[in-house]
Parts: structure tokens; C-alpha cells; sequence
């Protein structure tokens, strides 16, 4: 079975730390997280409390506290929704992980679910699974990356604000995560 640690930490190299762009609809984020998706997050109270402290941004990587919550935040919001404790491939795991956080769980699943040739409904289930772990790892990743790319272009299409993410997104689907 997928290790989740070694997923999440894949993840969090591409996610990087704290931003705060006005650019992004996603607004201020702190290792992939956005305040405007998740304003309930409770480690906002522990960001908010570090920036009137010296060196913030760079004070909230060693603060325990908040490093332990993102783990949580990414284990049940991310891992758990894709069944990553059921993929028996790592690589597969990581690449359908890290495109549910980047992307949304739904529109990874979705985009796992076409690569896997199975009913399209949003959820991972025992046949998806199935499906999935059926596959040769590296047909489904050709295939899922090529379905991450569709994903991106179709959001760039559709915002043109995004088109400057476009480059950094393929690359990265491309790079395996």
C-alpha cells in the first residue's frame, strides 16, 4: 500500500510555503493551503499569531503546532478522499494525491477514473480501486498525466488569469507529481 508521509512530502515540494497573492482566488496560502477555501482551518489562528512575530514567514516552518495540522489538514481533506491507503502503487498514489490538492479531489478522481477506464462519478469506491490498481503504473500515469494537462488548459481557457500558473502546472504534471 502507498505511504501518505511520502506523498505529502512530495506534495509539499511543489506546494512550497506562505503566499500571499492577490491574483490567486485562492488569496493567502500557507503550504497549498488558501485561507479563502478554508477560512475554518484552524491553523489560520496560528499564522495570523506568528506574523507579529520577527522573520514571518520563515518562523511558521519550525513551528510545530502548525506543521502537525497541516499533516491532519492534508491526510482527511486529500489522502483519505482518494483511498490512498488503498493504491498499492506509490507513484500512482502520489500523482493522484498531489492532483487532488492542486486541482480538487473531484477532478483528480475524475481524471483517475478516465485514465482507469471506469465509470466517472467523482469517488473513488472498491471499483475504481480495482481499476486502478489493476492497471500497469506507468499506462495510468501516462494517461492521468495527460488528463491533468486537458484539466489545466481547460482552466486557463476558461480564466485567463490563470494561463500564468499554465507552464509551472505541466511541469509539474509532467515530473510525475
Amino acid at each position: 500500500m502507498a505511504d501518505f508521509l511520502k506523498a505529502f512530502a512530495l506534495t509539499m515540494k511543489a506546494e512550497g510555503g506562505y503566499v500571499n497573492d492577490p491574483k490567486d482566488p485562492g488569496g493567502e496560502t500557507y503550504k497549498g493551503i488558501a485561507r479563502r477555501m478554508n477560512p475554518g482551518w484552524a491553523g489560520w489562528k496560528i499564522v495570523d499569531m506568528l506574523k507579529g512575530q520577527k522573520r514571518f514567514p520563515a518562523n511558521l516552518d519550525g513551528y510545530e503546532p502548525l506543521q502537525e495540522k497541516i499533516v491532519a489538514f492534508y491526510r482527511a481533506n486529500y489522502w483519505d478522499r482518494i483511498c490512498g491507503d488503498g493504491i498499492t502503487n506509490q507513484d500512482v498514489a502520489e500523482s493522484v494525491f498531489d492532483f487532488a490538492v492542486n486541482a480538487g479531489v473531484v477532478a483528480s478522481v475524475k481524471v483517475a477514473q478516465v485514465a482507469a477506464r471506469t465509470t466517472v462519478d467523482g469517488v473513488i469506491g472498491p471499483g475504481t480501486l480495482s481499476k486502478i490498481n489493476g492497471m500497469d503504473p506507468r499506462v495510468f500515469l501516462a494517461f492521468f498525466s495527460l488528463g491533468k494537462i486537458a484539466r489545466y488548459v481547460s482552466i486557463c481557457e476558461k480564466r485567463k488569469e490563470s494561463r500564468k500558473y499554465l507552464f509551472g502546472w505541466v511541469k509539474r504534471a509532467l515530473e510525475g507529481v
